[in-house]
């Protein structure tokens, strides 16, 4: 194993090398200049994705689809992922994952433009997109699509699933001393009973759950805040300004560049938002929309909640902590830093956790199954199902040391082809925005 582990970090410090790291906020930032900063509609997004009204061809309306796509985006990287950032590459990393954030807005909707526009009606009169059908009908590369739905389909299985269940069972051992064996049950089987009767059960599930947790997570870490609100101003400095020179060691720490802060810092940021990932958009072909800007707005507004918001807000409750400097890392930092504040500092982090979990595992099957249809048809998203359930008890009760690396590289494999489709596709991106952006923002 331990050969394993060092053959899968080697492999991820060359797929997150100097450039992975260009293509993906070059994207971000290409983009953001191409659309004319699409980030100034965030706020009109936000109110038009509290639609639930049926409004054209679709399976699910633009809320179902926005709570779908944050409840697989909402997962372990909002609060182990940022933990896992900081100790790698110090509380620097917290700023370039909210960066990340920011100019990835532009990136999740025209990720979403694409993939409305090139969408599909399958034999059941379901919908489906995403990349692969980008890359096939848009770029006329169904190689390409074809390898996005491959990396998909196995990638879901690291970030999606187990990554998600290993997290929660350990949580739940080292927390409540309860078995990994039961936490692995209890989530198969919920999965199992949600996931099973398709996207619509998926959306209903998300509509109430993921309001519901965001809400209590955001309000936790604002009073954990405000109950150590002398230690802000500072907090906030040094994240400032590790960014930009690095952090010497401290304590346990063993110190960090400027390199390191901006890799992990964008790792973990794309791990968290999914921006240019290729996932996300994949749910929104799946809504009702009468036109492919109107659901790209409402998807972008994802990534405003899940970086600029919720994991801003992990940075600074993990980085004020101070627990970083003594060598904690991932889930143990994390645990240690919201155990300090008596009351309702574990209630957070542990319903929190879990909740971000469990929404992450189902929203993530829906992304594997559809990237299964496309490559073997609707007959092959059973088994996948049943595979899917399986994963989920095997990544509760194992001792996963490389899941993280393994789940940082499929990310960056995945992303590869989309970047590229993005990139390419950029002048139909700006011509539907030209034709539909002015006219929703004054709606």
């Amino acid at each position: 194993m331990p050969d394993i582990v060092n053959l899968l970090e080697r492999v991820s410090g060359v797929v997150w090398g100097p450039p992975m790291l260009a293509l993906l906020f070059g994207t971000h930032l290409f983009l953001t200049v191409r659309l004319r900063f699409v980030q100034r509609y965030t706020f009109r997004a936000i109110r038009l994705s509290l639609t639930r009204a049926r409004e054209g061809s679709g399976d699910i309306s633009h809320f179902g689809a926005l709570m779908t796509a944050l409840a697989a985006t909402i997962g372990t990287g909002n609060i182990v992922g940022v933990g896992t950032a900081i100790a790698a590459g110090g509380p620097g990393a917290v700023l370039w994952m909210w960066l990340t954030g920011v100019f990835g807005i532009s990136t999740k909707y025209a990720e979403a433009v694409l993939s409305v526009k090139y969408r599909v009606t399958a034999p059941d009169g379901s919908m489906a997109g995403g990349p692969m059908y980008v890359l096939e009908r848009g770029m006329r590369c169904r190689a390409l699509g074809v390898a996005f739905a491959a990396l998909t389909a196995i990638a879901a299985f690291g970030i999606g699933n187990m990554v998600q269940a290993n997290s929660i069972s350990s949580m739940a051992r080292d927390t409540f001393r309860i078995s990994p064996w039961i936490t692995g049950a209890v989530l198969s089987i919920m999965t199992a009973l949600v996931m099973l009767r398709g996207i619509r059960s998926i959306a209903r599930v998300c509509q109430v759950l993921v309001p519901s947790m965001a809400l209590f997570y955001i309000a936790g870490c604002v009073a954990i805040l405000l109950m150590n609100i002398g230690a802000v101003p500072g907090t906030l400095l040094l994240i400032l300004r590790s960014a930009f020179t690095g952090h010497a060691a401290l304590g346990g720490f063993a110190g960090a560049g400027v390199r390191e802060a901006i890799r992990y810092g964008i790792a973990r940021g794309l791990f968290s938002n999914e921006s240019g990932m290729g996932s996300a958009p994949i749910v929104a072909a799946a809504a009702q929309t009468r036109n492919p800007v109107r659901q790209a707005l409402v998807s972008s507004t994802g990534t405003f909640w899940d970086t600029v918001v919720v994991c801003a807000l992990t940075g600074l409750v993990l980085v004020g902590s101070g627990d970083w400097e003594g060598g904690l890392q991932g889930s143990a930092l994390a645990r240690a830093a919201f155990s300090r504040i008596p009351v309702i500092g574990p209630p957070v982090l542990a319903v929190g956790l879990f909740t971000f979990v469990f929404s992450t595992i189902i929203g993530w099957c829906y992304y594997g199954e559809k990237a299964v249809e496309y490559l073997w048809g609707a007959a092959a998203t059973a088994p996948y199902r049943r595979l899917w359930v399986l994963a989920v008890m095997v990544g509760s009760v194992s001792s996963l040391p490389a899941v993280w690396t393994f789940a940082d590289i499929s990310n960056a494999l995945m992303a590869a082809p989309n970047l590229v489709s993005l990139i390419a596709l950029s002048g139909v991106v700006a011509a539907e925005t030209r034709l539909h952006a002015r006219r929703e923002a004054r709606a």
